[in-house]
C-alpha cells in the first residue's frame, strides 16, 4: 500500500505562483506513473500533468508552459510548480499514482490510478 500526502496550495491573485507537493509513503515500485489532477465544482476530474519513472512528462494543453511537474526520488516526493495562474485554474488538486507504465492516451484518465492524495484547494482570484 502507498499513502500520498499532499501539501501546498492556497489562494493567490491572477498571475501568481503556487507549488504543490505530494509525498509518497510505503513501498514504491521501480516502474510507476504519477500525475496531478484537478476538479472544479460541477466539473469532472481532469488530468493536468503526469510523470513516469523515466522522468518523461506530459501536460494538458490548458497548463502547458505554465505548470511544471517534477519529482525528487530521494524524498519520494512529487511537485507541481504553477506559474502565471489564472482564475480558471481554481480547483481542488489531487496527486495520483499507479504502478507500471501507462499508455500515453491514458495518462490523464483518473480511472487508471489506484492511489490518490487527499486533495488541496487552489483558488486564483482575478
Amino acid at each position: 500500500q502507498v499513502q500520498l500526502v499532499q501539501s501546498g496550495g492556497g489562494s493567490v491573485q491572477s498571475g501568481g505562483s503556487l507549488r504543490l507537493s505530494c509525498a509518497a509513503f510505503g513501498y514504491i515500485y521501480s516502474s510507476y506513473c504519477m500525475g496531478w489532477f484537478r476538479q472544479a465544482p460541477g466539473k469532472e476530474r481532469e488530468g493536468v500533468a503526469a510523470i513516469d519513472s523515466d522522468g518523461s512528462t506530459s501536460y494538458a494543453d490548458t497548463v502547458k508552459g505554465r505548470f511544471t511537474i517534477s519529482q525528487d526520488n530521494a524524498k519520494n516526493t512529487l511537485y507541481l510548480q504553477m506559474n502565471s495562474l489564472k482564475p480558471e485554474d481554481t480547483a481542488m488538486y489531487y496527486c495520483a499514482a499507479d504502478w507500471g507504465p501507462l499508455d500515453n492516451r491514458l495518462l490523464f484518465s483518473p480511472r487508471e490510478y489506484n492511489y490518490w492524495g487527499q486533495g488541496t484547494q487552489v483558488t486564483v482570484s482575478s
